[in-house]
C-alpha cells in the first residue's frame, strides 16, 4: 500500500516520547509498504538530525514552524473555541504541501499520529484514515490545571476543555481511532462518536535496552527523563524534597542521578544538594541505568505509557513508580515493579530493594520478562497490522456505536 503518515513531531531520531511511538510504526510499515512521512520541524538542526528518516520513508514532507509563529497562532486561538495548543503544531506551508501531496498521489491509507495534526487530513475523503491519539492530551492539560498556579492553571483548564471537545469532533471524522493504553481508550470511548476504537501498546527496543554483565552501585538510584517536561520536573522535585531524605536517613550513602536533557535552573540547583547529581543531556542513558540499583518514576501527573519505566525494566533495573505513572504499563505491581502513593511508601519501596539484593534480583528478572512478553514492538506491530487491515476492509451497514470494534474481533 501507499501510506501517508502524518505526525506532530519529526519522528527521527526517536529519542523522546513523542517521537518513539510514531518512529516504530513507520519503521514497521516501511518493511511492507511505501510510506511518505509528513511532519513539522522547529529548527534547521532538527531537520539535519532527522536525515536518517530517509532510511525508512520513501518520501518526507516537512515545513518549519518557528517559535514566534507558533506562539502567535496559539495567542490567536485564545478567544476562539479552537484549543490554543493546536496552534503550536499548525503550519500553513505544511498544510499546503500535504494537500498537494494528496492531490498528486493516490494513497491507500492515512495514518495520523496525534490529534494536533488531524486537521491536516480532514478533507481527504476518498481514503481510509486512522487517528492514533497516543495519549489523550486533553486529560493531561486538565491534570496540569490542578498542579499549576494562576494564571497557568486557568489557561490549562480552558485549553483542556477546548481540546477535549476538539478530540471528540476529530475522532468522528476518521475511520478508526486508537490510543496507547486501556485507560486512554476508556476516555476515547466516552466521546461516543460511533467510530471504532482500539489501542496498541508502546514497546521498547529490548535488544538495545538489555541487561549488561556489569556491577551496579548498591546505593545508586536514578531518574531518567527529559527535564524540560513539567511532570518530570515536578516528580523529581517532590522526590528530592519528600522521599530522598527518608531514604538517606536509613542509608546515608544513597545517591540520586537525575539524567535527562534540558534541565531548568530549579532542577540544576538540585545538584548542589548532598547525594544528588544532575547530568543534563547525555549521549546514552544506558550506563546510568545499568549502574543503578533502583530506577524511580515518581510522577504525580502521568498519561499513557512512561517509556522511562519500560527502558529500566527492559535493562533489568527494578523500578519504583507512582501509581499514576505505572498505569500505562502492562505489569502487575508487587510482581514486576513496585508502586507507591505516598512519600513514606515510596521510600519504603526503594529501601526494600536496596536492602535486599535477592529481592532486587527477583524484580530485575520479573520486570525484564514482562517487557519481553507484553511490551515488545514486534507484538505491538502485529496488532497495528490487524488494525489497519480492519480499517481498510469494506464495511456494510451503519457505523453507529454498535459497529464491531477491532478489539472485539
Amino acid at each position: 500500500m501507499k501510506i501517508l503518515f502524518v505526525c506532530h513531531r519529526f519522528p527521527f531520531p526517536p529519542q523522546r516520547g513523542g517521537k518513539i511511538r510514531p518512529f516504530n510504526v513507520i519503521r514497521h510499515l516501511s518493511k511492507r509498504h511505501d510510506v511518505t512521512v509528513a511532519a513539522p520541524v522547529r529548527t534547521d538542526e532538527e531537520l539535519e538530525a532527522g536525515a536518517g528518516l530517509s532510511s525508512y520513508a520513501t518520501r518526507v514532507v516537512t515545513a518549519k514552524i518557528s517559535r514566534q509563529a507558533a506562539l502567535a497562532r496559539m495567542i490567536a486561538r485564545l478567544p476562539t473555541t479552537a484549543p490554543s495548543s493546536s496552534g503550536y503544531f499548525y503550519s500553513p506551508d505544511l498544510a499546503r504541501r500535504i494537500r498537494a501531496e494528496l492531490e498528486q498521489t493516490r494513497y491507500d491509507f492515512i495514518f495520523t499520529h496525534c490529534a494536533f495534526v488531524a486537521p491536516y487530513v480532514l478533507e481527504a475523503r476518498s481514503v481510509k484514515k486512522l487517528l492514533d491519539f497516543g495519549d489523550m492530551d486533553s486529560q493531561k492539560w486538565l491534570a496540569y490545571a490542578k498542579s499549576r498556579a494562576l494564571p497557568l492553571s486557568l489557561g490549562y483548564y480552558v485549553d483542556g476543555i477546548k481540546l477535549r471537545n476538539a478530540e471528540s469532533r476529530l475522532a468522528a471524522r476518521f475511520d478508526l481511532c486508537t490510543c496507547t493504553t486501556p485507560a486512554e481508550l476508556e476516555v476515547l470511548r466516552s466521546y461516543n462518536t460511533g467510530v471504532p476504537t482500539d489501542w496498541f501498546p508502546n514497546g521498547v527496543d529490548t535488544e538495545y535496552f538489555k541487561p549488561r554483565d556489569e556491577p551496579y552501585r548498591p546505593d545508586g538510584v536514578c531518574f531518567i527523563g527529559r527535564m524540560d517536561y513539567f511532570p518530570n520536573q515536578e516528580g523529581v522535585l517532590e522526590f528530592c524534597r519528600d522521599v530522598l531524605p527518608r531514604i538517606r536517613a536509613q542509608r546515608p550513602r544513597v545517591t540520586l542521578a537525575i539524567v535527562g536533557a534540558d534541565p531548568p535552573r530549579r532542577i540544576r540547583e538540585l545538584g548542589r544538594l548532598p547525594g544528588i547529581m544532575v547530568s543534563g543531556s547525555v549521549p546514552d542513558v544506558r550506563p546510568y541505568l545499568q549502574s543503578a540499583a533502583v530506577s524511580v518514576a515518581p510522577l504525580r501527573i502521568a498519561r499513557g505509557t512512561q517509556n522511562k519505566i519500560l527502558e529500566a525494566m527492559a535493562m533489568g533495573v527494578p523500578t519504583v513508580s507512582s501509581v499514576a505513572a505505572s498505569g500505562g504499563i502492562d505489569a502487575e505491581p508487587g510482581r514486576h515493579l513496585l508502586t507507591a502513593s505516598t512519600a513514606e511508601g515510596f521510600a519504603t519501596a526503594v529501601l526494600r530493594l536496596l536492602d535486599d539484593p535477592a529481592e532486587r534480583q527477583r524484580f530485575s528478572q520479573a520486570g525484564r520478562a514482562r517487557v519481553l512478553s507484553h511490551h515488545s514492538w514486534d507484538s505491538s506491530m502485529i496488532k497495528v497490522d490487524r488494525l489497519i487491515e480492519t480499517c481498510c476492509a469494506p464495511r456494510s451497514g451503519s457505523t453507529s456505536a454498535h459497529v464491531r470494534r477491532p478489539s472485539d474481533a
